[in-house]
């Protein structure tokens, strides 16, 4: 960390199609003196942003030039492919790219996929913006391969949408200057990593705590439970009962003398 100074705030930027409420919220609850400030952003001007000092911390779309940024990757999205509701694709449960080799898909220039190769046939020109996109998909012109949280982003209701394999995926991830890792910036790291309230980065961990030994029987004494323990008690209460000559109703250590019988009659 470079300094412990408290912010009046924290910026939180994110990129179109990532919902942080549910750390937001985390964030108002353990933070309710320093309020969170949320800064929409466009994916391709997220790390200008970060670095411009713009946002403290930001959800963004990987790759991340990890020269001057921190990054810590989150999930992977499914790639969707979002088509009119009557269209053929509509019917199955999934498509490949090969299935859409017919079809003219749309490849708007704010794209987050990555394409080396567009499935289907190029459309005329490339629209300027994925909601762009998605009016063209409605009036019928193609189909937009996409993340699945832009299509809901974006969703309609004369569209849907259906999985695709062999496309690219897109991760999201949080992301900060390298330079600027305050303690508000690892406050949020905790919460994102599911850190819980007691919790605390770079705290010494606890020494545990050594376990009581039993005390182990002493042989010579002849107490406990030990083997020895158990011959010496054996030795005292049999061998040395009988030697030392006491009686267990208190009579005379003598040994006791034989019944004499009544004497027989004579014959």
């Amino acid at each position: 960390m470079t300094g412990s100074e408290t912010s009046p705030s924290f910026r939180l930027a994110y990129v179109p199609g990532v919902t942080p409420t549910k750390w937001v919220r985390i964030w108002n609850e353990r933070l309710p003196d320093v309020p969170l400030t949320l800064v929409g952003v466009p994916a391709a001007e997220a790390f200008d942003l970060l670095r411009g000092s713009g946002a403290d911390a930001g959800f963004v779309r990987l790759p991340v030039d990890r020269s001057d940024l921190s990054a810590i990757p989150l999930y992977t999205e499914a790639t969707v492919v979002v088509i009119p509701k009557d269209h053929l694709v509509a019917s199955a449960e999934e498509v490949s790219t090969g299935d859409l080799a017919d079809e003219i898909v749309l490849h708007p220039l704010d794209d987050v996929l990555g394409w080396e190769t567009l499935p289907g046939k190029p459309a005329f020109e490339r629209p300027e913006t994925t909601a762009d996109a998605v009016e063209l998909v409605a009036a019928g012109i193609g189909v937009l391969v996409v993340p699945q949280s832009l299509a809901r982003l974006h969703h309609r209701k004369d569209l849907t949408y259906r999985p695709v394999t062999g496309a690219p995926e897109s991760r999201i991830a949080l992301s900060w200057p390298e330079e600027k890792t305050t303690d508000l910036v690892e406050e949020f790291i905790g919460i994102v990593r599911g850190r819980t309230v007691n919790s605390t980065r770079g705290r010494p961990p606890t020494p545990p705590q050594p376990k009581q030994q039993r005390k182990r029987p002493d042989a010579s004494t002849g107490k406990g439970k030990g083997a020895a323990g158990r011959a010496g008690g054996k030795t005292v209460g049999k061998s040395g009962g009988k030697q030392t000559g006491k009686n267990p109703r208190g009579g005379s250590a003598a040994p006791k003398a034989a019944k004499r019988g009544k004497p027989r009659g004579r014959p």
